[in-house]
């Protein structure tokens, strides 16, 4: 078992800028690929971001060169730094954990419980 929590959301204005934080514990961090996730309400949860155990990452489009995920396998926390932020970007955001790099929701074994976070235009 992993267990994962996500802390750093808040409201913030557009073009501001968030830091993520999710702490795991349980199994060995770095082993798990981590991905970041977001759900706005009446829309599906969508992939954000992902970095696999030797720091290789994915992201969705619409967040290249406004969002970095890290992670520190010492701490055993991922970090998702979100910058130049749109009010596109409200949602509640997931920290997930997996044995393989995927975008899909379902590959992922472990979940947080969220963190909301809302841009005001």
């Amino acid at each position: 078992q992993v267990q994962l929590v996500e802390s750093g959301g808040g409201l913030v204005q557009a073009g501001g800028s968030l830091r993520l934080s999710c702490a795991a514990s349980g199994r060995t961090f770095s082993r798990y690929v981590m991905g970041w996730f977001r759900q706005a309400p009446g829309t599906e949860r969508e992939f954000v971001a992902s970095i696999t155990w030797g720091s290789s990452t994915i992201y969705l489009d619409s967040v290249k060169g406004r969002f970095t995920i890290t992670r520190n396998n010492v701490k055993s926390t991922v970090y998702l730094q979100m910058n130049s932020l749109k009010p596109e970007d409200t949602a509640v955001y997931y920290c997930a954990a997996a044995e393989f790099p995927s975008k899909a929701v379902g590959h992922y074994d472990y979940w947080g419980q969220g963190t909301q976070v809302t841009v005001s235009s």
